[in-house]
C-alpha cells in the first residue's frame, strides 16, 4: 500500500531468498491513481543481534539520508498454556528477543537521527492480545505489552522532538504464523491481510496513539468493567479449545505452533 502511494520503503529480513520475493512482489505493485509507485529497497538483519541491527541503520542513513516512519512487524508466536510451558522458559526468552528487544533495538538505533531531524513516526504492530489477554498467549502478549510500555513511556519524552508512536494491535490475522492454530485459523473474526495493511496505513499516516479493533475494545471493556465475567468466558474458551499437537508433544516439531514473520 505504501509503495502503490509513492513511498519509498525498505524492508528487512533474516532469510535472503525471503527478502529478495518480497522485494520482487513489491516492485511488481502496480501504480495507485496515477501516482507512480515508490522504489523499494530490501536490507538483510537479524534484529535480535545488535551489531547486525547498528550496522543496518548506519547502511541505511548512509545510502537514503533519512528515516521517515519506522514499522516494527517482525514478530513470532506461540500458542501453548503455562502449564504445559514449566520447563520450556525458551518460549518467552525468544518471543521477547525479536517482538520486544528486537523492535526495542531498531527502534534505539534510529531514535537519535529521528530527535535530530525533529522528524519521525515509529508504528508497533501488537496485538487484540494486549488487550484480551486470552487462554495460552500469555508469552506472546508479554512481549508484546512490554513493547507497548517502552513507547507509551518513550512517547512522552520525546513530545517535543516531534518524534511519536503508535500501537496498532491487530487480531489474528490470516498468515503463516497462525497457520498451525487450527481451531482459530477458519473463525470469522480473523483478519485479511489487506484489512490488516490498511490499519497498519492507517497508523502511519494518521498517528493515533493506538488502532484498534472492535473485539478488542470489547475485551478491553469487559477487563475493566466486568473483570469476573470476562475471566470466566475466557476460561470456557480455554476449556473449549484445547491445546496444539505441538504442545501436547504430538508433532515431529514440537514448536510447530510458533513461526516467524
Amino acid at each position: 500500500m505504501c509503495v502503490a502511494r509513492g513511498a519509498d520503503v525498505i524492508i528487512v529480513g533474516r532469510t535472503a531468498d525471503a527478502l529478495d520475493a518480497a522485494v520482487s512482489e513489491l516492485r511488481a505493485t502496480a501504480s495507485k491513481d496515477g501516482v507512480p509507485p515508490g522504489r523499494i529497497h530490501g536490507y538483510p538483519c537479524d534484529i535480535t543481534d545488535e551489531e547486525s541491527v547498528a550496522g543496518l541503520v548506519k547502511t541505511v542513513l548512509a545510502e537514503h539520508d533519512h528515516i521517515d516512519v519506522l514499522v516494527n512487524n517482525a514478530g513470532r508466536s506461540i500458542r501453548r498454556a503455562a502449564v504445559n510451558s514449566t520447563e520450556r522458559l525458551h518460549d518467552h526468552q525468544r518471543l521477547m528477543a525479536v517482538n520486544y528487544f528486537g523492535a526495542v533495538n531498531l527502534t534505539l538505533g534510529l531514535l537519535p537521527h529521528m530527535v535530530e531531524r525533529q522528524s519521525g513516526h515509529v508504528v508497533n504492530v501488537t496485538s487484540v492480545a494486549v488487550q484480551s489477554r486470552g487462554a495460552r498467549f500469555g508469552a506472546y502478549a508479554a512481549s508484546k505489552a512490554a513493547l507497548e510500555a517502552f513507547s507509551d513511556v518513550t512517547r512522552v519524552e520525546t513530545l517535543s522532538d516531534h518524534v511519536t508512536f503508535t500501537n496498532v494491535r491487530l487480531p489474528l490475522v490470516r498468515t503463516r504464523m497462525i497457520a498451525p492454530t487450527e481451531a482459530y485459523e477458519n473463525q470469522a473474526g480473523v483478519w485479511g491481510v489487506d484489512k490488516a495493511a490498511s490499519r497498519v496505513l492507517h497508523g502511519i499516516l494518521d498517528r493515533p496513539r493506538n488502532v484498534n479493533s472492535p473485539i478488542g475494545i470489547l475485551a478491553e471493556l469487559g477487563h475493566r468493567f466486568t473483570p469476573k465475567l470476562i475471566t470466566r468466558v475466557l476460561h470456557q474458551e480455554y476449556l473449549m479449545f484445547g491445546e496444539s499437537a505441538a504442545a501436547l508433544g504430538r508433532s515431529a516439531d514440537t514448536d510447530d505452533d510458533e513461526s516467524g514473520s
